[in-house]
């Protein structure tokens, strides 16, 4: 399965959560799309929830299936709780990470900043959007007019988000970062039940 590129309002609303960055459509409407929406009351299976809080989440970290899926193996296949590596190995991705410095205004955006060229880890050049970061990684925007207009300018717009999470710390003025540890799966809140995926998966 490709990764999503269609309407995010409707994927919003499908799911009743901002998946994607909430718009005004989908505040003014925040019910299920479709002429029956706002009362549709459907009566899902326990595989069907599981693969609604599955799909929830690979939509929000704009993953393809057979991403998301390898990634999770690699989560089973370490030991510790499964959901909570799994989070954390999501966490870590760089596209993800520059989303959370603020350098893009959505995680579609940041891997299109990775996928360009404009970051560089330890000092080389990173395209990779899947590119796993580790404690005491140096993340910086090169040092090219167009790469840290887009970087500034992203930055200012992403004000409200609340800064960035303590795990990393960020000079937004030289527009470079350090991950000062990989986070723990239990202080990630993607208001998806991770445990519902694992038995998905499981089955």
């Amino acid at each position: 399965m490709a990764r999503y590129t269609g309407p995010t309002t409707r994927i919003n609303r499908r799911f009743s959560m901002a998946i994607f960055a909430p718009t005004k459509a989908f505040e003014r409407k925040p019910h299920l799309p479709g002429q029956h929406g706002p009362r549709l009351r459907r009566k899902l299976s326990e595989y069907a929830i599981g693969l609604n809080e599955k799909q929830k989440l690979r939509y929000m970290y704009g993953m393809t299936e057979k991403q998301f899926r390898l990634l999770f193996e690699r989560a089973k296949n370490q030991r510790g709780v499964t959901g909570e590596i799994f989070l954390t190995l999501l966490e870590s991705r760089l596209d993800n990470v520059i989303y959370r410095l603020g350098f893009a205004k959505s995680r579609s955006a940041a891997r299109q900043f990775v996928g360009h060229g404009h970051i560089l880890v330890n000092g080389h050049k990173t395209d990779i959007s899947s590119f796993s970061v580790k404690a005491g990684d140096e993340i910086e925007v090169r040092d090219r007019t167009s790469s840290r207009q887009l970087a500034t300018r992203a930055l200012e717009e992403s004000t409200g988000r609340g800064g960035a999470p303590e795990w990393l710390s960020l000079n937004a003025d030289a527009l470079k970062a350090t991950v000062n540890r990989i986070p723990e799966g239990s202080e990630i809140d993607t208001g998806v039940n991770v445990q519902l995926i694992v038995e998905y998966y499981s089955r």
